[in-house]
């Protein structure tokens, strides 16, 4: 699937200048356009793989380049005023060979969780291509006002894309770790799963899948809106000279060619298929009632075969109780490992997102009494008692 990324705000901007640097990588031809958007002009210079006339500074009339202080209201209305100056930066992405827009961003934050849904609303205005969200919600730990942000730009942002993609860093700080650390892995965490999601069906390599998974399957799977999450599990396996080719793969292939047990290989699948599913998502949920669902099997050939795959797909079918489980296989040769990810598209039984609602509610009723009560508070510190002084003007 190509992409046209724009990463609004720090994180949003390291996420995509992290996809840029793993397209390179891999040569998965994912990213065929990357923008990064930001208030703070520390932030876009420190930035290593987008190109430098892809970075756009906005709102330097009002914050002069140095952000806007987790105010994301502020964020949303500089977006509004400066979205002509993104909109420049989007002209020259050749978008006849662009399957979707990605809008990256943090919702924590002030330029990202209010720019993000701005500019989420603005592609689809002009364009007839998809526009998708990827979120990332801030830790518990963060502090009441980033929580704020979160729940407000969720809501609006989920409301403004084609469908959105979450990434609860909650579910995956490790304690001990430095801030930057953290954030560092974190990151890569989400682009190794997107990556393998987003790149299957763009091989450029001579293997070809067995059952291609192509933009317009996860166009489908993402179709009707909503919130998702995506599963990853993977195993290390030793890659055989004599990998198998398209034919014995699906013929189940000769053991005694390839040295492989089809029996294992399939038990291999099915395992990773649960363990993707089951274990640590993007964005913690039920997986029941999700809507639809998308099955990805990436590894070297030999170690993919449609029987695996199948009953993958038709385990999550009977988990999910969706009729609308697609699924198929991104041979990488070479790669040394088996890895399988899982797109829940839909989901709606969210813990995290109610918790982020009811704290986001009380840190709003706390900054209301606070507000209510500044201004008597000042009035008692600066006037004396007796009324007996006078002020300059």
């Amino acid at each position: 699937m190509k992409l046209a990324m724009i990463g609004f705000g720090q994180a949003g901007g390291k996420i995509v200048d992290k996809f840029v640097e793993y397209d390179k990588r891999h040569n998965s031809g994912i990213v065929k356009a990357a923008v990064a958007v930001n208030t703070a002009k520390a932030d876009l210079m420190g930035l290593k793989h987008i190109p430098k006339e892809k970075r756009v500074l906005i709102g330097q009339s009002r914050v002069k380049g140095h952000g806007v202080g987790a105010d994301n209201e502020l964020g949303a209305e500089i977006a509004e005023e400066d979205v002509d100056e993104v909109q420049s930066a989007i002209d020259s992405v050749p978008v006849h060979e662009v399957d979707a827009f990605l809008v990256v961003s943090g919702l924590g934050g002030g330029t990202g969780s209010g720019g993000a849904p701005v500019l989420a609303k603005h592609l689809k205005r002009i364009y007839t291509e998809p526009v998708y969200g990827l979120g990332v919600l801030p830790g518990s730990d963060e502090g009441g006002i980033y929580t704020l942000n979160a729940a407000r730009s969720f809501q609006t942002f989920v409301r403004e894309v084609d469908n959105l993609l979450v990434f609860d860093n909650d579910a995956w700080r490790k304690t001990g770790e430095s801030v930057q650390g953290g954030y560092d892995e974190i990151n890569e965490e989400i682009v190794k799963r997107f990556g393998i999601l987003f790149g299957a069906g763009e091989v450029t390599g001579g293997e070809v899948a067995e059952s291609v998974v192509d933009s317009s399957e996860i166009i489908n799977t993402l179709a009707g809106g909503g919130v998702s999450t995506v599963g990853y599990a993977r195993e290390e396996v030793e890659e055989k000279q004599n990998s198998g080719g398209l034919l014995s793969r699906l013929t189940g292939g000769n053991d005694e060619d390839d040295g492989l047990d089809t029996a294992r290989t399939t038990n291999r699948i099915t395992s990773l298929v649960r363990k993707a599913a089951l274990g640590r998502l993007t964005l913690p949920c039920e997986i029941e009632g999700a809507e639809r669902a998308l099955l990805v099997l990436a590894g070297p050939p030999a170690y993919l075969n449609r029987k695996g795959i199948e009953r993958g797909r038709k385990w999550l079918e009977e988990q999910t109780g969706s009729m609308e489980v697609r699924g198929g296989d991104y041979p990488v040769t070479g790669s040394g490992f088996v890895a399988s990810v899982i797109l829940l598209s839909g989901v709606t039984n969210v813990p995290r997102i109610k918790e982020l609602q009811q704290v986001a509610i009380e840190a709003q009723e706390n900054i209301d009494e606070i507000n209510q009560e500044s201004e008597s508070n000042l009035e008692s510190l600066v006037n004396d008692d007796e009324d007996e002084l006078e002020s300059l003007f």
